[in-house]
């Protein structure tokens, strides 16, 4: 039986921030939710979560369903946060030890570390670095095998040099894990408890220590400051980035993408620069996407065009449709095949029919269009009067006018026409024309007022 621990109650000091470490974000999904993620997906009979700073906004930010939270009151290191669990292990289980501000360890590794361990083996993950400073030394004996890991603030001169180090993912037996714990010492440079120490331990009990190395930093790369975390963002984008370019995506500069959710392409699909895509998108195919686009939770048809500095947020775009520059398609949105959302354009709820346009600087939300409408410029549908939402209803081949206000509730019937300028508060039936604006009156004399 598996069971894991995840570490998670640092306060992280060095991040300067009132948030909890693990709480901040990368790709868009806080550090403890990758690893949770991660960690289910093992598919382990229990998951112990240790939480001690912040614990209140990690658990009520956090689907944290099926998981045990411990509490850790004082953080006095981390074998002493993992003695916090020994009273809710199973006796006959093999557990593997993960941290929360490590977010891109990768499933394949954990499997491998977890199949290692047994009750008379434990599995330690270790990696080597060009610059191993701040990390505990990974010791081993003339034969080769490891003997025990010296933390940096301990370490000899001779052991600094040293550039395998300890990544604090361990797979250990539970009965292991009871007998050894009790044993250990804080008479350390730090005054804590160390997990680390129980390697020691193993090889004094006459345990095979079993190393894992991992070829790719970016598993085991934990997050302590702002810089550690940018520079992991930007190392995982690059990862993102070169698997969509191998499925065929093309990006004009792939150091300037991020893809924080699910990103699912069509053939022969062209990003270009600064693009952010969130949550859950699908690109159909011969989707061509301007600069400075953000596009969250969306279905993008076949042949769409998304012109610069558009947003697209829960909505669904037919196939042939043209998006901008500087549209804004809220949540609820769809659009039907060949409908036009043009510059300065915002919709909300709104139903687009195939081949209508609303070509720029209006406001539609809470509407249905039919087919081959067309929108002019500065109108607006008002869906809202203080209290309520209410539907606007316009049917096929109609003309709105520019500079027309559509008071909802409303509708506009097949094939009528809209004279610009005007304020629709009666519904209009089919093939009227409908004009709603005071007379004009052209004062002949007048003074124009002078300073």
């Amino acid at each position: 039986m598996l069971e894991a621990i995840v570490l998670a109650a640092g306060k992280g000091t060095r991040m300067k921030s009132n948030l909890p470490k693990v709480m901040h974000p990368l790709a868009g999904k806080p550090f403890l939710q990758h690893v949770l993620e991660t960690t289910r997906s093992l598919a382990p009979a229990n998951i112990h979560l240790v939480l001690g700073h912040g614990a209140d906004v990690v658990q009520a930010s956090l689907n944290l369903a099926e998981v045990n939270v411990v509490p850790q009151e004082q953080q006095l290191g981390t074998g002493h946060a993992v003695m916090q669990v020994l009273p809710q292990l199973a006796d006959d289980s093999v557990v593997l030890i993960l941290y929360g501000d490590v977010p891109l360890i990768s499933r394949e590794t954990l499997e491998k570390l977890a199949s290692v361990a047994n009750r008379k083996a434990l599995g330690l993950l270790t990696v080597r670095l060009p610059d191993p400073t701040g990390y505990g030394r990974v010791l081993r004996d003339q034969q080769g095998n490891i003997s025990a890991i010296v933390e940096q603030k301990d370490a000899s001169p001779e052991q600094l040099t040293i550039n395998e180090v300890n990544t604090g993912f361990i797979s250990v037996h539970a009965a292991f894990l009871r007998d050894c714990l009790p044993k250990l010492s804080n008479q350390n440079a730090q005054g804590e408890y160390y997990l680390t120490d129980i390697i020691a331990l193993a090889k004094a009990a006459g345990l095979d220590v079993v190393a894992l190395e991992t070829r790719h930093l970016y598993e085991v790369q934990g997050v302590n400051n702002r810089q550690q975390q940018a520079e992991l963002e930007r190392l995982f984008q690059q990862h993102q980035a070169q698997k969509l370019m191998e499925q065929g995506l093309t990006l004009l500069d792939p150091a300037r993408f991020d893809c924080r959710g699910d990103l699912q392409i069509g053939a022969d699909c062209i990003v270009d620069i600064n693009c952010v895509f969130e949550g859950r998108v699908v690109l159909g195919n011969n989707v061509r996407i301007g600069p400075n686009c953000l596009i969250k939770d969306a279905v993008i048809g076949d042949d769409v065009e998304i012109e610069a500095n558009s947003v697209i947020d829960d909505a669904k775009i037919g196939p042939e449709c043209h998006i901008g520059p500087f549209a804004r398609v809220r949540p609820g949105s769809q659009f039907a095949k060949g409908a036009k959302v043009g510059n300065f354009v915002e919709t909300k709820k709104a139903v687009v029919g195939e081949g209508s346009k609303i070509n720029h600087l209006s406001y539609v939300g809470d509407a249905e269009l039919g087919a081959n409408v067309n929108v002019g410029a500065g109108t607006i549908t008002c869906n809202y009067d203080g209290v309520n939402k209410h539907k606007t209803r316009i049917g096929n081949d109609v003309f709105v006018g520019s500079n027309t206000a559509l008071v909802a509730p409303v509708e506009i019937a097949d094939g009528a026409t809209v004279a610009a300028g005007s304020t629709i508060t009666l519904n209009v039936k089919t093939n009227q024309l409908a004009v709603a604006r005071e007379r004009q009156r052209n004062v002949d004399g007048w003074q124009r007022p002078k300073k």
